[in-house]
């Protein structure tokens, strides 16, 4: 009677924990998402995610690359370009966000400080190397005026000569990223305010360091989790201009909402395009054990209208693989582009010597972690061109050939390690997969319990068969 009341008990905890583990497959999955989209809410209360976001605390870096110009004298001539790259030049980017307020409609309001501390030991070279670039103030200038009325130009051209300002720059790498003193630029502040982007030192990169990205309002997601990081708008606008491409679309370009797919897309906005850009998926892959999906630029995110029509609101275009961001830069000249011209009209290439461009070393990439939206390595390469040409009236600008400068391209890269990336690895990877191996021995542990007493009961069953049966033949 024991017997039989254990094998009871045995069959009943058998069954019980077949039906909760096969419970487990079902429900594990809704427990995991929920404790993801829980954690993901950008709010205080979520100490990791929230700190993730806040300060960004993984190594970020801005590494730089100069073309310089080896035959200046030539290029006022009217012949081909050559230039070799020089550098890289490395900055640790500190990332901060400031004036952060939530507000009742599940937003949330900030300012991001961006700066930049020189690193010596991942460069080649110093910030004192002299490199040869042209001169934005010069030729920049020149094509912006080359309508007006031909005695302005000249006086124009006076004004160049007047302050000493030459159609190339041969300064140090320090002075072109961050400034220079130049009495063209204090002349053209002090009578012109508002025509540069910057009021004090003249340089490629001095409104950047020490400055904030404008006034973001994203989604926290806690009324929907769909919307997370996405912008509400910059600056108080939902659309930099008039057109409906200059929408502004997607995240702030940090992270994205979580349940990716590989239909997913990366929207998000670039104050420094002043536009939004997209990525789409490529491949899947794998870093320190973590699942992640990589995306990367199609072709038609630089194409122009002719090539691509939805591309029309973002002209006037010329060549496809140039983005026209002259609306960023006062209106100059200036197009941004993949380094070395990458997946742009090969024309581009014929116009200088000295590019190769490659998808490893000139193409850019964002690996996410698709459960969380989270970005695992991140780089994102662009390169800075000016459109240069002869215009008469402006002798500064000699004979020069038309054509698309390339002066200088940079790559923003940074990645998850050390102690974020085992917390992640533990939270997001092996606690799933724990629950995962759970589940299923649940299910092994109670289906060979049942088996076990089915057994244990069939071999009873025989052996007071046998019994029997001796007991006939005795």
């Amino acid at each position: 009677m024991n017997k039989s009341k254990l094998a009871v008990g045995l069959l009943v905890v058998g069954s019980l924990t077949v039906v909760f583990g096969t419970v487990l497959v079902f429900v594990g999955p809704i427990i995991i998402d929920n404790q993801i989209v829980k954690n993901l809410v950008i709010d205080p209360k979520n100490e990791m995610s929230y700190t993730m976001w806040k300060d960004v605390p993984v190594p970020f870096f801005m590494t730089v690359y100069f073309f310089n110009v080896l035959n200046p004298t030539e290029v006022l001539a009217g012949e081909k370009p050559m230039v070799e790259q020089r550098g890289p030049y490395v900055y640790r980017k500190r990332i901060q966000k400031q004036n952060i307020t939530f507000h009742p409609n599940h937003t949330v309001s900030y300012l991001e400080y961006r700066s930049y501390f020189f690193e010596p030991s991942m460069s080649v070279g110093n910030e004192s190397d002299v490199v040869t670039i042209p001169n934005m103030l010069v030729l920049g200038a020149a094509v912006m005026m080359e309508n007006l009325p031909f005695a302005v130009r000249l006086m124009i051209s006076t004004t160049f000569k007047t302050f000493k300002e030459g159609p190339f720059l041969t300064k140090s790498v320090g002075k072109l990223m961050w400034g220079y003193d130049s009495k063209l630029v204090d002349f053209l502040n002090k009578w012109l305010p508002g025509m540069l982007p910057s009021t004090g030192k003249f340089g490629l990169f001095a409104e950047f360091n020490n400055s904030n990205t404008g006034l973001f309002t994203i989604h926290t997601g806690e009324d929907d989790i769909r919307l997370i990081h996405k912008v509400d708008s910059w600056n108080g606008m939902t659309k930099v201009r008039g057109h409906t491409c200059n929408m502004i679309n997607g995240t702030a370009g940090q992270m994205w909402p979580p349940f990716m797919t590989k239909e997913s897309t990366l929207p998000f906005y670039s104050p420094d395009a002043c536009r939004s850009l997209e990525l789409v998926y490529q491949r899947e892959g794998i870093m320190e054990g973590i699942p992640l999906y990589r995306y990367v630029a199609p072709k038609t995110l630089f194409a122009n209208g002719s090539d691509y029509a939805p591309n029309e609101g973002f002209c006037p275009c010329r060549q496809s693989g140039l983005l026209n961001v002259s609306s960023c830069r006062s209106n100059s000249p200036v197009f941004i582009s993949h380094p070395h011209f990458y997946n742009a009209d090969p024309v581009l290439l014929d116009y200088v010597q000295g590019l190769q461009p490659t998808e490893d070393q000139h193409g850019l990439f964002i690996d996410i972690h698709p459960e969380t939206g989270v970005p695992l390595n991140v780089s994102i390469r662009l390169q800075l061109n000016l459109y240069m040409k002869k215009v008469s009236g402006i002798t500064e600008t000699g004979k020069i050939s038309e054509v698309m400068m390339p002066m200088m391209w940079f790559e923003e890269n940074g990645y998850i390690d050390g102690e974020i990336l085992t917390t992640f690895h533990t939270n997001l990877v092996l606690l799933p997969k724990v629950m995962v191996y759970m589940q299923y021995c649940f299910i092994v542990l109670g289906l060979a319990t049942i088996l076990g007493v089915v057994l244990l009961h069939y071999r009873k069953k025989v052996r007071m068969g046998w019994q029997y049966e001796y007991k006939i033949i005795k």
